[in-house]
């Protein structure tokens, strides 16, 4: 029996030896297998970037865009005669808000017992142009005669422009004039009508010629019977019998002759010496 039981414990004790070897070989394998594996991830960190990294990464290639070939014959319009082209009438306007027009400018609204502005020591620029006040006003359904406008009679030319300012102011004299224009003056000139009193500004021009009637105002009708009349512009220039002929033109005055000749030489002063008079009194002591 004893030989037995050493044979079987012999071989107990070999089967425990080549256990231990195949786990021991085994563990050290799986050691290896995690070096390696951590020592691959090392260096893919070590190859690529960071993320936070202000290296940009290169971008792919683009593939390279080839331009094709075109016909002109074919791409171009072909070519039409003017008779075989024809006109079509536009669309209708999509809504009704494309007929609409600009907006009109809003009305200013005055107190129902305003009369009008009255402006102070007027002064007319022009007949049928009126400033005070810091207002500019043309009388409204005129058509204004500038300052340096003339007229023509029987080919003979005269300054009625002039001669209308002057009738203008005439009738002003000064006098305040209500004009239905805003209560604040602008720089603008402005259209309005003015009255005198009860006298109306524009009315008055046109009656006595001083201005042309505006087509389509009110004073048309006016303005023909003055220019049948022959008043004002319409009518002759103005005649200059009466007056005082005018003052001869005075000669230029002719350089006086010097006293004292400069090319003379002037002699060299004398030497005086002053004499006390006769009569003087004695000094007090």
């Amino acid at each position: 029996m004893r030989p037995l039981h050493t044979a079987a414990a012999v071989l107990t004790i070999l089967v425990m030896g080549a256990t231990i070897v195949a786990g021991g070989r085994a563990v050290l394998q799986g050691e290896n297998g995690r070096v390696a594996a951590r020592a691959q991830a090392g260096m893919a960190a070590q190859s690529d970037p960071p993320a936070t990294s202000a290296i940009p990464r290169p971008k792919a290639a683009r593939p390279e865009a080839h331009s094709r070939a075109i016909d002109p014959e074919v791409v171009a319009p072909p070519q039409l005669q003017p008779e075989e082209l024809e006109r079509v009438e536009p669309r209708a306007p999509l809504s009704d808000l494309a007929l609409a027009g600009p907006p009109k400018p809003p009305k200013l609204k005055m107190p129902d017992d305003w009369n009008g502005t009255k402006l102070f020591q007027p002064v007319a620029p022009a007949a049928g142009v009126i400033e005070a006040k810091g207002y500019s006003v043309a009388i409204s359904g005129i058509d204004i005669v500038r300052q340096d406008e003339t007229c023509a009679d029987g080919g003979k030319s005269w300054t009625c422009g002039s001669r209308a300012r002057t009738a203008f102011r005439a009738f002003l004299r000064g006098r305040a004039v209500v004009c239905a224009v805003p209560p604040e003056g602008g720089r603008d000139l402005i259209a309005a009508e003015c009255r005198v009193g009860n006298q109306d500004v524009g009315q008055w021009l046109i009656e006595n010629g001083w201005a042309r009637a505006a087509e389509g105002g009110p004073y048309v009708e006016a303005g023909e019977k003055a220019r049948t009349a022959r008043k004002g512009i319409f009518g002759p220039a103005p005649s200059l019998a009466g007056l005082p002929p005018a003052p001869a033109p005075v000669a230029a005055a002719q350089p006086t002759q010097l006293i004292l000749d400069p090319s003379a030489t002037a002699s060299p002063p004398t030497e005086t010496t002053a004499t006390p008079p006769a009569d003087q009194p004695a000094p007090s002591e």
